[in-house]
């Protein structure tokens, strides 16, 4: 199972607001499905860039960090797109978001990285319920 680290509130953006691009600098061409993991970083100018007024994060306190949070499938890699998330040099496009209940702890990785065994075990658990 792939994963992808996600600065704070953008990895919560992703799984409860239906953020469905993942901007970053550099393209990929993997398909399928993917972990996001909330990493243990939070941009100080996030509000700046956050551009969904109705679905707000919760306080900084309740924020998830060094944990895996949810599912998606990454579904395309884009230069241009008309979300209003996209502001990327690239956009990995997102969809079929699913929030995990309870954040399962891991270290994260740059770029796409294997997700543990054990890890990818609880992350099983808790998509079959």
């Amino acid at each position: 199972m792939k994963a992808l680290s996600v600065k704070q509130p953008w990895a919560w953006a992703i799984v409860h607001a239906r953020k469905d691009i993942e901007n970053r600098s550099r393209r990929t061409h993997y398909r399928g499905c993917l972990a996001i993991h909330a990493s243990l970083g939070t941009p100080d100018d996030w509000a700046d860039w956050y551009p969904d007024r109705t679905k707000k994060p919760p306080a900084k306190s309740e924020w998830a960090r060094g944990a895996i949070v949810g599912m998606v499938d990454l579904v395309e890699c884009v230069d241009n797109h008309r979300s209003k998330w996209f502001h990327g040099e690239f956009g990995y496009v997102l969809k079929n978001q699913i929030a995990l209940e309870e954040p399962i702890p891991c270290k994260g990785a740059l770029g796409l990285w294997t997700v543990p065994a054990h890890v990818a075990r609880k992350i099983n658990q808790q998509l079959e319920r």
